[in-house]
């Protein structure tokens, strides 16, 4: 029962993140990435927790569920920088 519990939770985050995504207008795509970051470390944490859960399967859900994770806080972190480094350049021309 817990494994389908946790299935289905990471099957909804899925279905939610996309549709999520694909609503946010591309003006705004770069701030909000920004803002998820804190989301997706709770996320971490939140699957580091399962891990302890749920068997072989729900161990695999979960290394899955840190993976994701992680990339969205790396490429979060990126774009961020890359966002602010356009800010930065546009200062040292003036």
């Amino acid at each position: 029962m817990t494994v389908l519990l946790l299935f289905m939770t990471f099957v909804l985050a899925i279905f939610l993140g996309f549709e999520l995504i694909n609503k946010v207008p591309s003006q705004l795509h770069t701030p909000l990435m920004s803002g998820s970051n804190a989301i997706s470390g709770i996320t971490i944490v939140g699957a580091i927790l399962a891990t302890q859960v749920g068997g072989t399967f729900g161990q695999v859900l979960a290394l899955l569920a840190i993976i994701a994770a992680t990339v969205n806080v790396v490429g979060g972190y990126l774009v961020t920088d890359r966002m602010l480094g356009m800010f930065r350049a546009g200062k040292k021309g003036e």
